[in-house]
């Protein structure tokens, strides 16, 4: 069975215009509609089949070409009342005007002025014909303003609710562009700078074939390890499986220690079965720093301490000189780091410390206690 909401819009509109003509000739309901002018009422005859049709059917497309079906139905109104024959389906024209008002998007002042002009000519012309006194004429042109104000309420709203759809939409977009970059960059630079390290190191190795090879090895394996970074930074595409790196905290000390930078990882308790986020950050965490110490203390002793407790991971690396980012860097790693904790409400530090430069982290698990 099709869906009601997948047919199309005039197949899901017709069944009211079919319902305001069935009505109008319900024996009980004929002649006691909509009256406008005191005109005398008379009964249907064949040209009452053709205006109450032209009053009802064209609701069938009031959302494709509102225009149309106002002044169809409009039209049918007219005929209705100048011959008297006062049919349920005159109250069509509200809905009309309702569906015209949320619906017409072109030349929507020059409608309203036109079939208010062209009601002026029918109210001049029932007065004649009628008997009811100016005020009639003035209190049911107010109610067609009032259908017409109805209609673009709606239309207002519907496009303040696209609007607002839309502004998630891009800062939606906005939030996993930023994420990529950020993946990006923690990938990219931590694997290139300990390259960087590497190649200046082979060098000077030249007369030592033995190490320039466990060099140029290390290389190999950094570029290998990028390679796979990078295929994991695929699956931010894919919500749910952002993970690590494989071989996790020990692999990345140990690239870092075979581009000739001493650390020293310490690594207490037991990781979470399900710490949702927290590992990726715990992991970038270390990454970021270890790639700052490369790059602004190269061969200072660096000290990397994880410890998973049962609702947070704590990181804490400590550099023997400077490992902050230069000034000229973009900063964005560090940047990031504390955003990606503070998203999780964790805590994140970076900056001069005791031991050097210290960047600490608390990261919660989302574990109940």
């Amino acid at each position: 069975m099709i869906e009601w909401r997948r047919l199309d819009v005039v197949v899901r509109d017709l069944p009211l215009g079919l319902l305001f003509l069935a009505a109008s000739f319900l024996p009980v309901l004929q002649s006691h509609g909509t009256q406008l002018g005191g005109v005398p009422a008379r009964p249907f005859d064949a040209l009452a089949v053709v205006v109450v049709a032209v009053e009802s059917l064209p609701l069938a497309v009031r959302r494709r070409w509102p225009a149309v079906c106002l002044t169809l139905v409009a039209l049918g109104f007219a005929v209705d009342q100048l011959r008297g024959y006062h049919s349920v389906a005159g109250t069509a024209l509200g809905v009309a005007l309702v569906s015209a008002g949320a619906h017409l998007s072109r030349r929507r002042r020059a409608t309203a002025l036109g079939f208010s002009a062209a009601y002026v000519v029918l109210a001049i012309a029932l007065a004649r014909f009628g008997s009811e006194p100016p005020s009639e004429f003035v209190t049911f042109f107010l109610l067609l303003v009032f259908a017409w104000g109805i209609g673009a309420w709606l239309r207002t709203t519907r496009a303040a609710e696209a609007g607002r759809r839309r502004r998630v939409a891009e800062d939606t977009r906005a939030a996993e562009r930023a994420a990529i970059a950020r993946e990006l960059h923690d990938v990219v630079t931590h694997h290139v700078t300990a390259m960087v390290v590497q190649a200046e190191a082979a060098r000077y190795l030249t007369a030592a074939p033995d190490r320039l090879d466990g060099t140029l090895t290390a290389i190999t394996d950094t570029g290998r390890r990028a390679i796979t970074d990078l295929r994991h930074l695929l699956y931010l595409l894919n919500p749910g499986h952002e993970t690590p790196s494989p071989g996790g905290l020990v692999s990345l000390v140990e690239q870092a220690r075979q581009t000739g930078q001493p650390v020293e990882f310490t690594e207490a308790g037991t990781p979470a079965e399900s710490a949702g986020s927290a590992d990726l950050v715990a992991y970038r965490v270390v990454q970021e720093a270890l790639t700052n110490a490369l790059k602004h203390a190269r061969g200072s002793h660096t000290a990397v301490e994880v410890h998973h407790g049962d609702r947070e991971i704590t990181v804490a690396v400590s550099t023997a000189g400077s490992g902050s980012a230069a000034p000229g860097d973009s900063g964005r790693g560090l940047a990031g780091l504390r955003e990606r904790v503070s998203v999780l409400g964790g805590d994140f530090s970076a900056g001069p410390g005791d031991a050097g430069f210290v960047v600490r982290a608390r990261i919660p698990t989302g574990n109940p206690a």
